[in-house]
């Protein structure tokens, strides 16, 4: 079993943003309702099948390091995003592609891993490895890269977890994960849109699938977009047929005090919603 905790759920500017006053920045200035920050998921697998490690910290106050857990996106609010869970160290980190909403937290992260004394490890296609070092040439120092092969993908704490490219629109490409033990299925998909059937067949009967969706009703030109929209998304679930969907990368379009007509089984993300898989 695996546990997806929700630690952002925001686009690439997050809710609210500095230079706006609509309504749903106004109210996320004041409660945590509409708050956004950059999306990112932590993967907390079962400890009987993660294959624990305990290691001893550099650090002032003993932490307790462990290979059961798994950041997916490190992005600018990674500081913000340990802080509210409580946490002090994650040794793997997932990366979906190197935009800045998704990797800009990696140098605090390789500051973190200088500070405790302990490597951690990214692991991306390795054209998204690239970038990040190209961007941040001293992390490496701290962090080893491992390159993923997409169509062979790696194992951990007994998921097959495989990588696929998928449209990012006018943004280019990201990647999208199928995590698979056994009959269970997940998919993380937080930068897509208009996929191909092909680009589409990992999320075939997954039992959950994460899909960013920025808008409820994007009213922007097909050609200048880069995320789905909720009325496109519920259509992806549908058509993929999941058994349950959670729409994360919300833009300040989305005011979480409104009823979406969703049917029951997609729900939209807030901070620290937990989903077992």
């Amino acid at each position: 079993m695996a546990t997806v905790t929700f630690l952002g759920t925001g686009d690439s500017m997050g809710v609210p943003r500095s230079y706006c006053s609509c309504s749903v920045c106004e109210e996320a200035r004041t409660s945590d309702v509409n708050r956004r920050l950059r999306s990112s998921v932590l993967i907390e697998f079962n400890e009987e099948e993660s294959g624990v490690r305990h290691v001893e910290s550099s650090a002032d106050e003993p932490i307790d390091f462990k290979e059961d857990k798994m950041l997916l996106d490190c992005g600018p609010d990674f500081g913000a995003q340990m802080e509210a869970r409580g946490l002090r160290w994650v040794e793997h980190v997932l990366l979906t592609h190197p935009h800045n909403d998704h990797v800009a937290g990696l140098p605090e992260y390789a500051d973190a891993c200088r500070w405790l004394g302990h490597i951690g490890r990214v692991y991306a296609p390795a054209d998204v490895n690239a970038a990040c070092k190209a961007r941040y040439p001293w992390v490496d120092k701290f962090i080893e890269f491992t390159d993923l092969d997409p169509a062979a993908g790696f194992t951990f704490a007994g998921w097959a977890i495989r990588p696929w490219r998928v449209c990012h629109g006018k943004n280019g490409y990201a990647y999208a994960y199928r995590f698979e033990r056994g009959r269970r299925v997940w998919v993380y998909c937080s930068d897509a849109i208009n996929l191909s059937e092909q680009e589409k067949a990992p999320m075939l009967g997954a039992d959950l699938l994460v899909l960013g969706t920025s808008f409820y009703r994007e009213p922007y030109d097909f050609a200048t977009r880069s995320v789905y929209d909720m009325i496109e998304g519920e259509a992806v679930v549908a058509e993929v047929g999941a058994a349950a969907a959670v729409f994360t990368h919300m833009s300040h379009d989305v005011d979480m005090r409104r009823e979406y007509p969703l049917p029951g089984h997609i729900r939209l993300a807030q901070a620290g919603l937990q989903v077992e898989v």
